[in-house]
C-alpha cells in the first residue's frame, strides 16, 4: 500500500501552475505605472487608521529631505573654504560657519527622522486593527451561500493569509518609498546645480538593481498564487494529524503513515517548486548587480572626465562624490522599498479586491418592515442551486407553515430538506420564486430582522469555545429566569449542574479551567440556545442525531410541549418523531413529492409510507 498512488483531488501537480500566466505580462513599467495607486491606497488606509500620524509621518519625512539637501549645499561651502589658498589654519576657521550648517542640518535630520519612525510605528497597530475589522466585518456579514462558493474560499484564504498581514507593510513600504523619493529628490536638485549630466548616468547604476528587484517579487508572487490550493491542502492534513478532534480517529484507524504519506507528497512538490523559485531570483540577483556595477563604474569615470576638463571645481566635484553616494543610499532604498510594495501591493490588493467582491454580496437597502409575528409562511415555486452545482438543490418546491403549525420535512439525504429550511430562515435567498411572511416577501426586509425572528437548532452546531451560559444566550442575555426555563426544556440544566462553575464554565478544554462535554451534552446546550431565542419560528434540523432513545424521547416531548401556540419546523429521520406533526412534506431529489398528516401519508402507500414501515419494521 506504500506505492499505492495518492488520489489528490485539486492539488494535481500539473494544476498548480494554473494561475501563473496571471503575472507574467507583468514587467517594469507595469509597476511604475501601478506604483502611484499603490501609494494612494496605503495612504488612504493610513489616513482612515490615524489622519494625525499620517499627517505627523510625511511632514516629518518630507523636512527630513530637506534638512538632507540644505546640508549637501552647507558641505560645498565647507570644501570651498578647506581647498581655497590661504595658511591652513585660515581655511579651517572660514569652514567653520559651513561646518556649523552641516551640524545643526544633520542634528535636524536625525530629529525629524526619529518623529517620522514614532510616528509609523503608532500607525502600524492602528491599520492592522483597521483592515482585520473590515475582514471580518464582510464575511461574517456576506450571504451564507457565499461559502459553498470555492472561488470565494480561495479569495477568502488569500485575504486572511497574506492580504490582512500585509496591510501594515504595504503602508510602512509605501511611507519608505515617499521618504526615499524626497531624499532623491533634494539630492538630485543638488546634483542638478553640480552638473545635469551626473542625474541619468545616476540612472544607470540603480535601474538594472531595479529590474533585478521587480523580476524577483513577479516570481515570488506567481509561486506563493500558484501554491495556494497545495498550502490549503497541506493545512488540512496538518490540523488531521494535530488536531484534537480527529485524533482518535487517527490512531483507531491507524490513519498516521496514510496521512504523513498525503503531507509529505503535497510538501515535497511544493518544495521542489520552492527550490527552483530560488535559483530563478538568485540568477535575476546576479545579473542585476553585475549590470549594477558596470553602471556605477560609468557614473565615477564621467565625474572623474569632468573633473580633469575643468568643467567642475574640485570642491563641487567633492560634494558631488557625497551628493552620488547619499543618492545612490536613497535610490536604493527606493528600489527596496517600490520592491516590497510591490510585491505586498500584489497581496494588500488580494484584500482589497475580496472586500469589494464581499461587499457586492453583500444585500442591498431593504426598507421593508419585518412583521413581529406572522399568521401564515409561505414559499411559493422556489429553485434554489449551489455555486458550481451540475443541478438544483430544490425545484419548483412550494410550502405553507401557518402560525401554531408544528411541520415536519422528511426525506432520504440529500433530497432538499435542510436547504428548504435554510430559505424559510433567510440563510439562503432563492433563486427563483418568493417566501413570504403573510403578504411581505423576504427579499424586501432586512436580513437580521428576518434572522432575529427565528431561532435554528441544527444537527452541525457549532461548540462555541465560550462559558456554558453564552453558549445558551449568545449574548443576548434575558435575565436567569428566561437562562434557566430554556436549559430546563432541553434538558441542558442537568448538563450545567455537573460543571464545576455551573454556567461560568468555559466549554473548551485547550484553555484553562475548560471543560469537554460530550456529544448528548453539546446537543442538549444547542437545543437549549434554540429555545432561549424564543422566536416566531423555531426550525430543527435533526436536533436529537447526538441523544440516546431516552434522551430523544425526552426531548421531543419537551418540544411538543414548548410548541404549544408557537411554530415548530421539524426536520428529521426518525418518522415516529414527526406522526403528531400537522403537516408532513416528503421531500425527494428537491422536490415535494408527497404533503399531509401521518394519516393521510400512511394511506397514500408512497415514498413515507415506504421509510415508516422500513423504520418501525426495525423495531419489531
Amino acid at each position: 500500500m506504500a506505492d499505492e498512488p495518492l488520489e489528490l483531488g485539486e492539488i494535481s501537480f500539473s494544476d498548480w501552475h494554473a494561475h501563473t500566466d496571471k503575472m507574467v505580462e507583468v514587467g517594469f513599467l507595469t509597476i511604475a505605472r501601478r506604483l502611484p495607486s499603490l501609494v494612494a491606497q496605503a495612504m488612504g488606509m493610513a489616513w482612515r487608521a490615524s489622519p494625525r500620524d499620517t499627517v505627523a509621518t510625511v511632514a516629518l519625512n518630507l523636512l527630513g529631505g530637506v534638512f538632507t539637501a540644505f546640508g549637501l549645499l552647507a558641505t560645498t561651502g565647507v570644501l570651498n573654504a578647506l581647498f581655497s589658498e590661504g595658511p591652513t589654519p585660515d581655511r579651517v576657521v572660514a569652514a567653520l560657519p559651513s561646518l556649523a550648517l552641516v551640524a545643526v542640518a544633520a542634528a535636524l535630520r536625525t530629529g525629524v527622522q526619529a518623529g517620522a519612525g514614532w510616528a509609523q510605528s503608532r500607525l502600524d497597530p492602528q491599520v492592522s486593527r483597521l483592515t482585520e475589522e473590515r475582514l471580518y466585518g464582510l464575511t461574517s456579514q456576506v450571504d451564507l451561500v457565499s461559502y459553498d462558493d470555492p472561488e470565494f474560499h480561495d479569495a477568502l484564504q488569500r485575504a486572511r493569509l497574506r492580504g490582512v498581514a500585509m496591510a501594515d507593510s504595504v503602508v510602512t513600504s509605501a511611507i519608505n518609498v515617499v521618504t526615499a523619493a524626497v531624499g532623491i529628490a533634494a539630492v538630485a536638485g543638488v546634483l542638478g546645480v553640480l552638473h545635469p549630466v551626473l542625474l541619468p548616468l545616476l540612472l544607470l547604476a540603480v535601474l538594472p538593481d531595479a529590474w533585478a528587484a521587480v523580476r524577483s517579487a513577479r516570481m515570488r508572487y506567481a509561486t506563493l498564487y500558484a501554491l495556494i490550493p497545495a498550502n490549503r491542502r497541506k493545512w488540512i492534513i496538518g490540523e488531521l494529524l494535530a488536531d484534537r478532534r480527529p485524533a482518535a480517529e487517527v490512531r483507531s484507524f491507524t490513519m498516521r503513515g496514510f496521512l504523513l504519506r498525503m503531507y509529505d507528497a503535497v510538501a515535497k512538490a511544493e518544495q521542489d517548486v520552492l527550490l527552483g523559485l530560488a535559483k530563478r531570483q538568485t540568477l535575476a540577483r546576479l545579473v542585476g548587480e553585475a549590470l549594477g556595477g558596470l553602471g556605477s563604474a560609468l557614473v565615477y569615470v564621467a565625474l572623474g572626465v569632468l573633473l580633469a576638463a575643468g568643467a567642475i571645481a574640485l570642491a563641487v566635484a567633492g560634494t558631488a562624490v557625497l551628493a552620488i553616494r547619499s543618492a545612490q543610499q536613497s535610490l536604493a532604498n527606493l528600489m527596496y522599498a517600490t520592491n516590497r510594495l510591490y510585491e505586498e501591493g500584489l497581496y494588500f490588493t488580494d484584500f482589497l479586491e475580496f472586500c469589494a467582491d464581499a461587499e457586492r454580496r453583500l444585500a442591498g437597502p431593504r426598507p421593508a418592515a419585518m412583521p413581529e409575528t406572522f399568521e401564515r409562511i409561505a414559499a411559493d415555486d422556489v429553485t434554489f442551486s449551489y455555486p458550481g452545482a451540475g443541478s438544483p438543490a430544490l425545484r419548483g418546491v412550494s410550502v405553507e407553515i401557518k402560525q401554531g403549525e408544528v411541520i415536519a420535512f422528511v426525506g432520504e439525504n440529500g433530497s432538499g430538506k435542510t436547504t428548504l429550511a435554510k430559505i424559510l430562515s433567510g440563510l439562503y435567498e432563492p433563486d427563483s420564486g418568493h417566501v413570504t411572511w403573510d403578504d411581505v416577501d423576504l427579499r424586501d426586509v432586512p436580513p437580521d430582522d428576518l434572522r432575529r425572528r427565528t431561532a435554528v437548532i441544527a444537527q452541525d452546531h457549532t461548540r462555541w469555545p465560550l462559558t456554558a451560559r453564552y453558549n445558551i444566550t449568545m449574548g443576548t442575555d434575558k435575565g436567569q429566569e428566561a437562562l434557566d426555563a430554556a436549559a430546563a426544556v432541553a434538558g441542558a440544566d442537568e448538563v450545567v449542574a455537573e460543571l464545576p462553575h455551573g454556567y461560568r464554565t468555559l466549554l473548551d478544554r485547550r484553555f484553562k479551567d475548560g471543560h469537554e462535554l460530550s456529544g448528548g451534552q453539546w446537543q442538549r446546550i444547542a437545543v437549549a440556545r434554540g429555545f432561549h431565542r424564543d422566536a416566531a419560528l423555531l426550525i430543527c434540523d435533526e436536533p436529537t442525531a447526538a441523544l440516546d432513545a431516552r434522551a430523544e424521547h425526552a426531548l421531543f416531548e419537551r418540544i411538543r410541549s414548548h410548541a404549544d401556540g408557537r411554530t415548530v419546523l421539524l426536520i428529521t429521520h426518525r418518522l415516529a418523531s414527526v406522526r403528531y406533526a400537522d403537516r408532513i412534506y416528503v421531500l425527494d431529489h428537491g422536490k415535494i413529492t408527497e404533503q399531509g398528516d401521518h394519516e393521510a401519508l400512511m394511506a397514500l402507500n408512497g415514498l413515507y409510507a415506504d421509510l415508516y414501515t422500513l423504520q418501525a419494521a426495525a423495531y419489531r
